[in-house]
């Protein structure tokens, strides 16, 4: 039998808001059954209201960088894009792995419409509760 774990990556554009929630939620939830990594095809640094309403809900993500995907030097088994960018303008990765979007709405974007600070960070919330759902079922997209 092979035990060896799934390397998995999510991609995003700046690799500072959805890919970082979707690997924080992925190592807290998933981490025991495969190994995760996020990346964008830019570097945005880490969006603070990305770490904030993910402290909210118990994911401190708050040590992680923002990384360009040519740098990790890791080869993937899958790759998720989180975004229509991401996803069109997706990298060949060496091991030809599965590639697989789900997309995700941007939460800085929706939040420069937010009249209060509590109206942008619903968005962020919601995107994060969303992110949370999908990687609670994650192994329905790697069948």
């Amino acid at each position: 039998m092979n035990d060896k774990k799934l390397n998995i990556l999510f991609l995003c554009t700046g690799n500072s808001c959805r890919s970082q929630m979707a690997e924080g939620w992925a190592k807290a939830l998933k981490g025991d059954k495969y190994n995760f990594w996020s990346a964008g095809i830019e570097t945005h640094g880490l969006n603070p209201n990305a770490v904030k309403v993910m402290a909210e809900a118990g994911v401190d993500i708050s040590g992680h960088t923002s990384d360009n995907v040519n740098d990790l030097g890791v080869e993937f088994d899958v790759v998720f894009t989180v975004c229509g960018h991401a996803h069109d303008t997706c990298p060949v990765f060496i091991g030809a792995p599965k590639v697989i979007h789900v997309g995700f709405d941007d939460p800085p974007k929706l939040a420069k419409e937010a009249s209060t600070e509590e109206e942008a960070l619903g968005h962020y919330r919601r995107v994060r509760d969303e992110i949370r759902g999908f990687i609670e079922r994650i192994e329905d997209s790697l069948a």
